[in-house]
């Protein structure tokens, strides 16, 4: 049996040109960390005594007898790509739903690699499973994802991340002193708008638009590097980040026509009024969560101001993706 235990993430800067179609001519980069909400997978070989080989269990419970008819696409594609020849039972449970913003499908996915290869008795290293995360997200899957995601699932931590025209991915950790890293941690709060959305499509026009939108993004890819240098240089004010953060946004709103509405624009509004500093939509847009830089004084206001809203408490995550069990008895061959 193999349990896993996979980060969400906090995407800050830089999200647009982690896009293969703007990143392969353009060079990417993005800033962000991953926090303690997280996927779990349970994962071990299904014995022969049932009238379903496989039993694939998340806010669905699939029972199956090949591939083709597996609904999950993460899924599906994942063990095709392992050519299991075995029967499989695998359960997801997630501290953060689906949709939301924070990278839950390419946490899933990355949880999965790593659990199939753990059961065939392999390490795999943090760059080659976020290589074939992104190869099954985008090749396989054919899905509407950029490839950061991946990188934090895989890596955790507070990093820098360049996407290369030559298509290579360099995961650049950014070093704080403690107390620095202590004080802009406390200083993000997290919020659940209620909202959900399918980010394909929001994706779709984004990608399409990409070389009407160069401009944005070029400019977006240098916050990231501004960004970094606030959190590096001791002699900055943290604060900083936050009003970059609202400069951001701004411009992410101009890369797609569904990324903000009304209801979000309201929320963010109410934020600001309350204390908050800056701000963004996590994610794709049009729902999920909303990451506010507020410093401490202000955040009891910004919480009552946003009380129709769930707000979530975090920590930082650095370990990235881990195996959390591993029963050797159950190992099989795959």
């Amino acid at each position: 049996m193999i349990l896993t235990r996979t980060p969400h993430r906090i995407s800050f800067f830089g999200g647009g040109t982690d896009y293969p179609e703007y990143y392969l001519q353009h060079g990417g980069k993005t800033l962000g960390v991953t926090i303690d909400k997280y996927s779990y997978l349970n994962i071990r070989k299904l014995p022969p005594f049932f009238n379903h080989k496989h039993r694939i269990v998340y806010s669905k419970q699939e029972n199956v007898n090949n591939f083709d008819e597996i609904q999950h696409p993460s899924v599906r594609e994942t063990l095709k790509y392992f050519d299991i020849k075995h029967g499989i039972s695998i359960n997801h449970d997630g501290d953060i739903p689906a949709r939301s913003g924070m990278g839950s499908s390419s946490a899933f996915t990355v949880g999965l690699i790593h659990s199939l290869h753990a059961l065939k008795g392999e390490i795999i290293s943090k760059k080659s499973l976020t290589k074939e995360a992104i190869h099954i997200e985008q090749n396989l899957i054919v899905e509407n994802v950029g490839s950061q995601d991946q990188a934090f699932a895989a890596h955790g931590g507070l990093n820098c991340i360049e996407f290369l025209q030559n298509g290579e991915i360099n995961v650049n950790p950014i070093i704080m002193n403690q107390e620095r890293m202590q004080t802009f941690q406390d200083n993000i709060m997290l919020f659940f708008s209620g909202l959900s959305r399918t980010a394909s499509e929001i994706v779709q026009e984004q990608r399409e638009k990409t070389h009407l939108n160069l401009e944005n993004l070029n400019t977006m890819k240098t916050l990231v590097e501004q960004a970094h240098n606030i959190l590096t240089d001791n002699s900055k004010d943290l604060a900083e980040f936050g009003r970059l953060l609202n400069k951001t946004w701004n411009l992410k709103k101009s890369l797609s026509s569904q990324i903000t509405n009304d209801e979000i624009d309201k929320m963010y509004d109410k934020a600001l009024d309350a204390g908050a500093i800056g701000g963004k939509l996590l994610g794709a847009g049009g729902g999920g969560f909303m990451a506010f830089y507020v410093e401490k004084e202000h955040q009891p206001r910004v919480i009552q101001t946003l009380k129709g809203y769930l707000h979530i408490p975090f920590k930082f995550d650095f370990e990235g993706s881990k195996i959390v069990v591993y029963e050797d008895e159950y190992r099989t061959e795959i």
